[in-house]
């Protein structure tokens, strides 16, 4: 969406604004009242049928999609179909798509009782599609299919994934060239996902926990980061490389199957190797790359409940982390944009601001059932003041922010019209079922229309720190939308639908 000024270009216009705010101050936050969280929640969870490859379903609801990606896998006679893709392009990186699994999973353990039933229904098909992809890449002794699509050929094109004819090339890991970040993810993404599933399908259920500690067992036996592997260094990186070091992977699967199993040989792992695997480093992270915060809230539940004195540590790092998202508190030091935004610099902000978002509910919820608070030097911090800070979040991504627009897309009056995902941006094959080849994308790309194919429920990366969005597709980093940064989203807006005060 555009401004019409006649007497302003819209650069210059976006010029004089930002000199009007430096001149008054922050910026106004447009407040658009109450929030309908169930329409929000709904579209959240639609936008994973947007993201899926393969063969859609009989009930696939975003019509504008066709299969794709059918032969994932053939070259290296295996099975790779399904699964989703990351973002705005067609390729299936492992790594993302293992921790998505892992936050939708977590938000129907913690919120599935809040969620309309129907949304739960859908909410658990947008687990199965992964899952059932996942257990696909495990399906050979101590390997792991970790990608699927070349990611240099692919970003040369902008094309439909149902046209796709670049190169699907598969990247593995295996004993010999390990991936303990992948591997513990997975099996983190597993473990939770079984719990999910326990009561609407307990084999489905069963069959995941028992592959995630097979994955699991590989990805402690065999240490090593994915991506300092040779062979596939150039495939995942920059894009999904290993930033941070698989070490927190090991803790965060290890946590996830003492959630899931509740062996004793969990509990021990994540006790004993807590220092040596730097659990104490890096606590204000959390997102595809970096565990370190979200291990911290998920182990400081037993702690918190009495049943397991070995993990204070983890609840203290928990407790740290909580106390740097409060304005307040001294030792706060978590960035926020003017009208209010979690922002952590580089790209796709949002991302920060729905995991944060999550946490600060889950542990929210963690210190309400326990009758317990936060001690953040010279205030104390509650559920309450939790769960209004992730209020503002939310309600922020929803339109109460400067610009007055939803960075949700479909959701509001007023929201991004030129996101960065070419099956959005490129005329469907409904409309136009001729072959649209690599580089005749372009021109789609270029143009200043609105993108034809609503991506109902996407959020995109979201503004800047000065909490300006131009609307611009070109600009990934603001304009495209990603599973990680719905997944946690789903929790969130499942806890305001049914607490939405």
């Amino acid at each position: 969406m555009r401004f019409s000024f006649p007497s302003l270009g819209y650069h210059n216009l976006l010029l004089f604004l930002l000199v009007l705010v430096l001149f008054l101050g922050s910026p106004p936050v447009v407040q658009s009242g109450s929030h309908d969280y169930q329409d929000a929640l709904s579209k959240c969870i639609l936008f994973f049928e947007g993201q899926r490859s393969g063969k859609l379903p009989a009930d696939q609801r975003v019509s504008w999609r066709a299969d794709s990606g059918l032969g994932d896998g053939s070259a290296n006679g295996v099975d790779l179909t399904g699964g989703y893709y990351d973002a705005g392009d067609n390729i299936k990186f492992g790594f993302p798509m293992a921790f998505t699994t892992t936050m939708l999973a977590w938000s129907v353990i913690e919120f599935g009782d809040m969620m309309p039933p129907a949304e739960l229904r859908n909410a658990l098909a947008a687990i199965r599609w992964a899952t059932d992809y996942l257990l696909k890449t495990i399906s050979q002794p101590d390997r792991i299919f970790v990608q699927v699509g070349d990611p240099l050929v692919d970003h040369n094109c902008w094309e439909r994934p149902e046209d796709m004819d670049t190169a699907r090339t598969v990247y593995s890991v295996d004993s010999v060239n390990p991936g303990s970040d992948v591997a513990g993810e997975t099996a983190a993404a597993l473990a939770a996902s079984s719990m999910a599933f326990r009561s609407s399908d307990p084999a489905y259920a069963e069959t995941l926990l028992r592959n995630a500690i097979r994955v699991f067992e590989f990805a402690d036996n065999y240490k090593g980061a994915y991506s300092d592997n040779e062979n596939i260094r150039s495939g995942v990186c920059p894009f999904y490389c290993d930033f941070d070091g698989y070490q927190d992977e090991l803790l965060w699967g290890a946590a996830w199957l003492r959630r899931a199993s509740q062996s004793d040989s969990y509990l021990n792992y994540i006790t004993n190797n807590g220092k040596t695997l730097g659990a104490e480093d890096n606590i204000n992270e959390f997102g595809w790359d970096n565990k370190h915060a979200g291990l911290n809230v998920l182990v400081s539940k037993e702690f918190l409940e009495g049943s397991a004195y070995s993990l204070q540590s983890y609840k203290v790092s928990a407790d740290s982390f909580m106390c740097t998202l409060i304005p307040e508190s001294s030792s706060s030091h978590i960035q926020y944009t003017p009208g209010g935004l979690i922002y952590k610099p580089g790209g796709s902000n949002m991302q920060h601001v729905t995991s944060i978002a999550f946490l600060l509910l889950v542990y929210a919820n963690y210190l309400s059932r326990t009758s317990q608070t936060v001690n953040c030097g010279s205030i104390s911090v509650g559920p309450t003041s939790l769960h209004q800070q992730a209020k503002k979040q939310v309600d922020y991504i929803l339109g109460d922010n400067p610009m007055g627009m939803s960075y949700m897309v479909g959701y509001g009056d007023k929201y991004p019209q030129r996101i960065h995902h070419r099956g959005s941006s490129l005329p469907s094959v409904r409309d136009h079922p001729e072959f649209i080849a690599c580089k005749e994308g372009s021109v789609y790309f270029n143009s200043t229309n609105p993108n034809p194919n609503v991506l109902v429920g996407g959020v995109v990366g979201g503004p800047g720190e000065d909490d300006v969005y131009e609307d611009d597709r070109a600009d990934f980093r603001k304009s495209e939308p990603t599973t990680y940064i719905n997944a946690p989203l789903v929790g969130v807006l499942a806890y305001f639908v049914a607490n939405p005060n």
